[in-house]
C-alpha cells in the first residue's frame, strides 16, 4: 500500500512537470503569432488611416501580455508541495486566469469608451485605404487557427488556465470580425459601421473577460466540483472495504486538480489501526480510480456525527481505568483494557490470566458485580467484557 501510493505520487509529479511542457509550448506557439499580428496591424492602420485596426492591434498586444502570465503560471504552477504551500502551487493557473478576465474586461470597456467618442465624431474621421480590410481579414484567419489549436491542447492537458488563452484568441478572432465588417461598410460609403463594430467588440470582449474573472473567482472561493462527479467520488468511498456509510463529503478545485476530503463511519469494534487502514484504502481507491483527484482527506468516524457528538462528555482513559482497578480489587489483568464508545456509553473489554479464569467460582463472581455496576450504579458503562488471555 505503501510503495503504491508513494509511485502514484511520483507519476503524478511527472505527469504535471510533462503537462506544464506542453503548455509552455503551445502558449510560445501563442506568442510568435501575436507578434507578428501586432506589428502587421499597427503598422497597416496607421498607414491606412484604420484606428480600429490600430486598437485591435493594441488588443493583440494585451494577447502577448497574456501569453507571458500563462508561462509564468504553468512554471511556477508545475513545481512541487513546499512548507509554505503543502498542497503545491496550482492556484498559479486560478490567478492568472482571474487577471486574463480582468485584463479582457479592461479592454473591453475601452473599445466600449472609445467607439461612443468616435461615434459622435464620423465627419472627422479620415478616408479608409483598402489594405486595412485586407490586414483584417488576414488576422481574423490568424487569429482563429490559433483559437483552435490552443483551444484542442486545452483540452487535452484539461488546463482551465489554456482555456482561458485560447478564448482570448477566440474573441480576438471575433473583433478582428467585427473590424473587417466595419472597414468594409466605411469603404462602401457607410461610415459610423467601423465604430459601431468597435463597440460590439468591446462588448464581446467584456463579456467574455467577465465570465473567466468569475469561474477564476468561483475556484478561489472553494466552489465544489459538479454534483455528477461528487456522487462517482462518494460511490467509490462507499465501496470500500470496511466503511458502512460515507457523509460530509466536501470538494474543491485546485487549478485542474480536486482536493476532497470525507467523513466514513467504520464498525466501533475495531482497533485504531484497523480504521487507519481502511481510511488509508478509501484515499488510494479515489486517487487511483479519479484521476483529476490530487489528494483526499478520511475522517475516521465510529457513529453519526449527532450520536458521537452525545458522547463527548464520557470521562477519558484515566478515569475510566481507575474506576475498573476498584471494581476489579485483586484480579490481575493480562494487558491494559481496550475501551470503545459507543453512542453515549463505554464498553471494556478486560483480559485475565489464563490461570485466573480457571475459578469459575470466583469468575462468576466477578462477572456479577461487573452487571450489577452496569445495569446500576455507572451513567456510563455499557458492557464490561471479560476476555481470557491464553497466548502472548
Amino acid at each position: 500500500m505503501s510503495f503504491e501510493a508513494h509511485s502514484t505520487a511520483a507519476a503524478g509529479e511527472t505527469l504535471d512537470a510533462e503537462r506544464a511542457r506542453k503548455a509552455q509550448s503551445a502558449t510560445w506557439v501563442s506568442v510568435a503569432v501575436n507578434v507578428v499580428l501586432t506589428v502587421l496591424q499597427i503598422t497597416v492602420g496607421l498607414i491606412s488611416h484604420a484606428q480600429s485596426l490600430v486598437a485591435d492591434g493594441m488588443h493583440t498586444l494585451s494577447d502577448l501580455l497574456g501569453d507571458f502570465l500563462v508561462m509564468f503560471a504553468s512554471r511556477h504552477g508545475a513545481s512541487p508541495a513546499d512548507e509554505l504551500h503543502p498542497y503545491g502551487h496550482g492556484r498559479y493557473e486560478t490567478a492568472a486566469s482571474l487577471v486574463l478576465g480582468l485584463v479582457l474586461a479592461g479592454v473591453g470597456a475601452g473599445f466600449l469608451l472609445t467607439a461612443a467618442g468616435r461615434l459622435q465624431t464620423l465627419d472627422a474621421l479620415p478616408e479608409l485605404h483598402p489594405m486595412a480590410l485586407w490586414m483584417a481579414l488576414l488576422t481574423l484567419a490568424g487569429k482563429e487557427g490559433l483559437f483552435r489549436y490552443m483551444l484542442a491542447v486545452a483540452q487535452r492537458l484539461r488546463s482551465p488556465m489554456l482555456v482561458a488563452n485560447a478564448w482570448h484568441a477566440r474573441a480576438d478572432a471575433a473583433s478582428s470580425l467585427v473590424v473587417a465588417v466595419g472597414i468594409g461598410g466605411s469603404l462602401l460609403g457607410y461610415r459610423f459601421l467601423e465604430p459601431l463594430g468597435a463597440a460590439l467588440v468591446g462588448f464581446m470582449i467584456l463579456r467574455m473577460g467577465a465570465m473567466l474573472g468569475y469561474e477564476a473567482l468561483r475556484e478561489l472561493i472553494d466552489t465544489g466540483v459538479p454534483p455528477d462527479e461528487v456522487a462517482k467520488i462518494r460511490a467509490t468511498v462507499t465501496e470500500t472495504p470496511g466503511v458502512i456509510d460515507v457523509h460530509e463529503l466536501r470538494t474543491r478545485r485546485m487549478a485542474h486538480r480536486v482536493l476532497v476530503d470525507a467523513h466514513v463511519r467504520v464498525d466501533a469494534r475495531i482497533s485504531v489501526s484497523e480504521g487507519h487502514r481502511i481510511a488509508e484504502l478509501a484515499r488510494y481507491r479515489v486517487r487511483s480510480r479519479h484521476p483529476d483527484v490530487l489528494d483526499v482527506l478520511v475522517h475516521v468516524d465510529t457513529e453519526e456525527d449527532q450520536i458521537a457528538a452525545a458522547g463527548r462528555t464520557l470521562p477519558g482513559r484515566e478515569v475510566l481505568v481507575n474506576e475498573l482497578e476498584t471494581l476489579l480489587g485483586d484480579v490481575p489483568q493480562a494487558a491494559p483494557a481496550v475501551f470503545h464508545y459507543v453512542g453515549e456509553r463505554v464498553e471494556a473489554e478486560v483480559y485475565l490470566p489464563f490461570e485466573w479464569c480457571a475459578d469459575a467460582d470466583r469468575l462468576a463472581c466477578l462477572q456479577q458485580r461487573l452487571r450489577d455496576y452496569c445495569n446500576g450504579a455507572s451513567s456510563h458503562w455499557g458492557r464490561i467484557a471479560l476476555l481470557c488471555k491464553i497466548a502472548p
